[in-house]
């Protein structure tokens, strides 16, 4: 049964479906790198070698617990990180892409907004990509998903991640969140219409370049945007405002590990607000929020 929230979407990811019409994907967050603010490093030998039999046993892990794609990023997006070159997050994550394939032919998104990391990871076997820009730091990146007949992931960000900031109790003016996001995708999913990629899933972009009032804004309308006629993606997983929400008076924000049940209460409101996937780092709970909530969707059916 689908949510009364949600509409039902079969997407084409390079020939293979996505299936969101009974239930919502959990997309398994497996970061090669040495700076993600919540699993930077966890793949890396001595030296700085990446251990692809290691990550690849952690994206299998992640199946098994419930993901229907691993989503796979050379590059950290968090405030403040350093800008990777094209060369170095292809060397990271290619050689996990190749063998993963080899083992499961799950779905597989890249997470670049580099057309150039995008085509070599495609090649390699990956089927989506997740663009943090929304196609518009890279020009060529449309021309590149439709070559490939890959899903794409159009995320809002208002800036490049160098230059973003942590989520803070400072609203960024005046603006009007929801019709900021609006706005921008409609721009977005018309140019990847031009392009011919219409296989897309539209993320708000939580914790990019927001305060924390409008990413809770964004979480509690989320299913504003689901007038935009394209499946909703939700990454909450650990962010920064969760842990404002949860820091006790007088304390520091959590760190990351310990916003563990904020970002299972978190998914489970976008999920109701008509979230069609849930990008994360902890696939088994969100596996199981997801069909809590869909239970509770059920009732009555």
């Amino acid at each position: 049964m689908k949510s009364k929230n949600r509409e039902p979407y079969l997407l084409d990811c390079s020939g293979k479906p996505l299936d969101l019409r009974e239930k919502p994907a959990v997309m398994g967050i497996l970061n090669i790198t040495p700076d993600s603010f919540s699993d930077g490093g966890a793949f890396q030998e001595a030296g700085g070698e990446t251990d692809i039999d290691l990550a690849v046993a952690c994206a299998l892990s992640m199946l098994k617990n419930g993901a229907t794609i691993i989503d796979i990023g050379g590059e950290s997006t968090r405030p403040g990180a350093e800008k990777v070159l094209a060369e170095e997050e292809i060397r990271r994550t290619i050689p996990v892409i190749t063998e993963l394939r080899k083992k499961t032919d799950a779905l597989i998104s890249i997470d670049t907004y580099k057309a150039e990391v995008a085509e070599a990871a495609l090649r390699a076997g990956a089927q989506i990509v997740n663009d943090i820009s929304g196609f518009t730091f890279d020009d060529g990146m449309p021309g590149v998903c439709s070559k490939y007949h890959a899903a794409a992931v159009l995320m809002h960000t208002p800036a490049v991640p160098g230059t973003l900031k942590w989520s803070t109790e400072t609203q960024a003016g005046e603006r009007n969140i929801m019709t900021l996001l609006a706005s921008f995708f409609q721009q977005a999913i018309m140019k990847a219409e031009c392009a011919g990629v219409h296989d897309v899933i539209l993320d708000p972009g939580f914790g990019f370049g927001k305060s924390v009032h409008e990413n809770f804004t964004i979480l509690g309308n989320l299913g504003r945007l689901l007038k935009l006629g394209r499946p909703l993606l939700a990454g909450v997983s650990r962010k920064s405002f969760l842990g404002h929400a949860i820091r006790k008076p007088g304390e520091p924000e959590p760190p990351p590990k310990d916003r563990h049940d904020a970002t299972t209460a978190a998914q489970a409101i976008a999920l109701l607000n008509g979230a069609a996937v849930i990008r994360t780092h902890d696939v088994r709970a969100a596996a199981d929020t997801a069909a809590v909530v869909g239970a509770i969707e059920n009732i009555g059916e």
